[in-house]
């Protein structure tokens, strides 16, 4: 069985997860799936995604249990048998071992928890085959929309890495859990984002590249371990937006319009950079929507 064999079988092992995580799921469904026998299906799965099946599947079902726990205040029983656990004793011992509070106290208090996103198999791969590539990929000029927003006073809820100035090197030196930890956080003034952090806000021996989520300024929920909050001053932000893509070519996507940035003249609009007054932040690819990243800028003359 070749590599692209492996991860179309466990593309399809997610998938069909996804489709049915509110119903009992059991190997021998997945092996169908996945159009292999049970063994090799659970070997395969535990290989590319780092969790048994069956770890995988409760992991997914306690987050997105929790996400409902968050956004609309349920009876915790009716989500334990929602999301396919026997017993509101059993889902609260899951729930507690999972993020370290029953899930009583989570509605009560609703803290940042780590929830578990999977990763898209098919995409991260790609990337590994291919390696490290040239800035110069598809500009796509053609393509890009602009436009500027305002940014209030704030703070940021974010983790630092050690060395990192690009996504997949922090994720590599800080785990791939944080973004969990931010899409967990119900106050987020907007959705999570890599950032490029100025100089000002780099602590030494920290990254210049950090993940976060924008909160308001009377944030005071506890922190995750690990994790920090920056006040972050009122900014003007210039905002580039690619054209819609598949999926499994975000990266080139990703570097092609970075080098549109990079070479891009504020001052067409009336606005030069203004690298030092505010981090320079990605949002997650998403292909529907085409890349998106924002740069500070500020007036010309000011």
């Amino acid at each position: 069985m070749d590599r692209s064999d492996q991860i179309r079988a466990v593309s399809q092992m997610q998938n069909y997860i996804a489709t049915h995580l509110k119903e009992p799921i059991t190997l021998s469904q997945l092996a169908s799936a996945a159009g292999y026998s049970p063994f090799h299906a659970d070997r395969l799965f535990k290989q590319w995604t780092g969790k048994t099946p069956f770890d995988y599947i409760r992991s997914l079902r306690l987050s997105q249990a929790a996400v409902v726990i968050r956004d609309e205040s349920p009876k915790i029983v009716d989500v334990a048998f929602d999301f396919v656990f026997g017993s509101h004793e059993g889902f609260t011992k899951a729930f507690s071992k999972a993020f370290g509070l029953p899930p009583s106290r989570y509605s009560a208090l609703q803290p940042a928890i780590g929830l578990f996103l999977p990763w898209d198999i098919g995409a991260y791969q790609k990337h590994l085959e291919k390696g490290e590539k040239s800035m110069s990929e598809k500009p796509a000029k053609d393509f890009v929309f602009v436009q500027i927003v305002d940014r209030p006073l704030r703070k940021c809820l974010l983790r630092r890495g050690i060395k990192a100035q690009e996504y997949f090197a922090y994720c590599e030196e800080v785990g791939c859990d944080v973004w969990g930890v931010l899409c967990s956080v119900k106050e987020a003034l907007y959705e999570p984002i890599g950032m490029w952090l100025p100089s000002r806000l780099i602590p030494e021996g920290t990254s210049e590249y950090v993940q976060g989520v924008e909160v308001p300024l009377d944030y005071d929920k506890p922190l995750p371990q690990g994790f920090e909050l920056v006040e972050l001053a009122p900014c003007q932000m210039m905002v580039f937006q690619g054209r819609p893509y598949d999926d499994a070519d975000f990266e080139e996507e990703v570097l092609g319009l970075m080098k549109v940035i990079d070479e891009f003249d504020p001052s067409i609009y009336g606005f030069a950079w203004a690298d030092e007054d505010a981090p320079r932040f990605q949002l997650a690819p998403m292909g529907y929507r085409g890349y998106i990243e924002a740069r500070p800028v500020k007036p010309i003359g000011k």
